[in-house]
């Protein structure tokens, strides 16, 4: 029953003295607790013999496979500007989706700073609400035995995932101990789909990002919104998907399509890894990291436009076609693309322009479940139907929910003096105000509002009715009173961190 991706090649059988399908079994020894602290390459890279290697910025092994040669990096001060844009974001999340969701696309294009990273693939992805809504139910999922039928099968695959990557690198080491973690709990949680082979790179590259618990949940809303049906047994979903692909290929790029169809390719034969697997086996690291970044905020769209232009540039001219004249010439040509089109710059551009919409995909979606029913009848495992991206999942929560709220990873007491400040502390009232006065000094005090100005205010949708209490307009922390210094107020967080996942790298 077990679904399986062809591309993946046969199991190996299990090794001696493998994991036994428990979390106790994949715990570590009693004298691993003093390197758990430590980075991965000093404990999972050291234990297998990579301890004299050295590491990229992404954490693969410099020259193995996947690891990349010279990168466009962005200058620093670049890259704090950005941070600094994402902080604010990402502190007023609601708000920015709400008003400013096109800015959020763009910054999504530009690329998401590599510190926050993760942080943001949470709060696009809705996986941070989800986490929110269901609290120890993760640790739950962890405890339980799981099933012994897909155990097995999950235990076989750890080590085929980015072998070459300091997380994973050691046979039982954190990494895999956290993918096995991931994945059988998605088993309990959705145990009708059970578990895919291509699933277990998706879970591995939100591993790289965050924690266990956070990446379970953005596994579950790639699974359930992004790319629903993709997993489940049949593979329904992404035999669609491929002739919807096919179709929108003849728009883009003529030539491409007339030759696949003159050699008779079924799209299945080069765009199920592709596509079950997000691009994450396929392109160069930093490409890969560029694309999630979209696909995260725009949705399946991306993973279409990528695929589109992966063709177009391998296949789109006579003279690239004269050099394949057979189906294997025609595969291995789409199984070896060329680096120029796979490089991050090029392929981003290429993406962001292509003319290919939402609209565009749900009407072939239409048209090719019309012609699945009458030629194969109704589907076995139908899906619901997939959102394209963070805004569309925002908008179809249902009822009420909390509104993001960020936890200050630096606490100080409320009387602890904060450097660089000068003057007396602001009261909450003046915290509350500063936003709408931004001109204001730091020592200038500012008068109450008139009762009508404040009904205006609250009219105005400046406070949330569940969030803030009707007598006092201070927003509330749920984890205690909040802070009275402002300027701690105003800093809840580092450049770079502001929960224990932002930077987990």
């Amino acid at each position: 029953m077990a679904k399986s991706l062809e591309e993946n090649g046969p199991r190996a059988p299990a090794a001696e003295g493998s994991l036994s399908g428990t979390r106790e079994s994949l715990a570590p020894g009693p004298d691993a607790a003093a390197t758990d602290e430590l980075s991965s390459l000093g404990s999972d890279s050291e234990t297998n013999g990579f301890a004299e290697r050295r590491i990229d910025k992404f954490g693969f092994i410099v020259g193995s496979q996947g690891a990349e040669g010279a990168l466009e990096e962005v200058p620093l001060e670049v890259l704090r500007q950005r941070e600094s844009k994402w902080l604010d974001m990402l502190n007023n999340w609601d708000k920015w989706m709400a008003k400013k969701h096109k800015k959020i696309r763009l910054r999504c294009q530009k690329g998401i700073p590599p510190s926050l990273r993760g942080r943001a693939w949470q709060y696009l992805s809705g996986g941070k609400v989800k986490l929110q809504q269901n609290p120890g139910k993760f640790d739950e999922l962890d405890m339980s035995p799981g099933d012994p039928k897909w155990l097995d099968v999950i235990e076989r695959d750890l080590h085929r995932q980015f072998p070459f990557h300091e997380m994973f690198v050691s046979r039982g080491g954190h990494g895999q101990q956290d993918l096995f973690r991931v994945l059988k709990a998605y088993t309990l949680y959705r145990p009708e789909e059970g578990y895919c082979q291509a699933q277990a790179p998706i879970a591995a590259v939100l591993l790289m990002h965050m924690p266990a618990e956070q990446a379970f949940w953005c596994l579950v809303q790639i699974c359930e919104k992004y790319l629903p049906g993709y997993y489940s047994e049949k593979l329904e979903a992404i035999q669609l998907d491929g002739e919807i692909l096919f179709s929108l290929l003849q728009k883009v790029s003529p030539v491409a399509h007339k030759h696949l169809s003159q050699q008779k390719i079924d799209p299945l034969l080069y765009m199920t890894e592709w596509f079950m697997c997000a691009f994450s086996r396929t392109l160069p690291w930093s490409s890969v990291l560029r694309v999630w970044d979209m696909f995260f905020c725009e949705g399946v769209k991306i993973i279409f436009r990528v695929g589109l232009v992966l063709l177009k540039h391998a296949l789109g001219s006579p003279e690239k076609v004269k050099s394949c004249q057979g189906q294997y010439e025609t595969i291995e040509r789409l199984r070896s693309l060329s680096p120029k089109v796979m490089q991050e710059a090029f392929l981003v551009q290429e993406v962001v322009e292509l003319p290919v919409t939402e609209r565009q995909i749900e009407r072939e979606h239409l048209i090719q479940l019309r012609r699945w029913r009458e030629t194969r009848g109704e589907l076995q495992c139908p899906s619901p139907p997939r959102l394209h991206g963070a805004k569309a999942i925002l908008e179809a929560e249902p009822g009420p929910r909390p509104s993001l709220q960020p936890s200050p990873s630096i606490r100080l007491p409320p009387d602890a003096p904060f450097s660089g400040s000068k003057g007396k502390p602001k009261t909450s009232k003046q915290v509350q105000k500063e936003p709408r006065k931004p001109g204001k000094e730091s020592g200038q005090q500012d008068r109450p509002p008139a009762p009508s100005q404040a009904k205006v205010a609250a009219a105005a949708g400046d406070a949330s009715p569940q969030d803030v209490p009707p007598k006092d307009p201070a927003p509330q922390d749920p984890r205690g009173p909040a802070p009275q210094d402002s300027a701690h107020h105003r800093s809840r967080e580092s450049l770079t961190s502001q929960e224990s996942e932002d930077t987990y790298l």
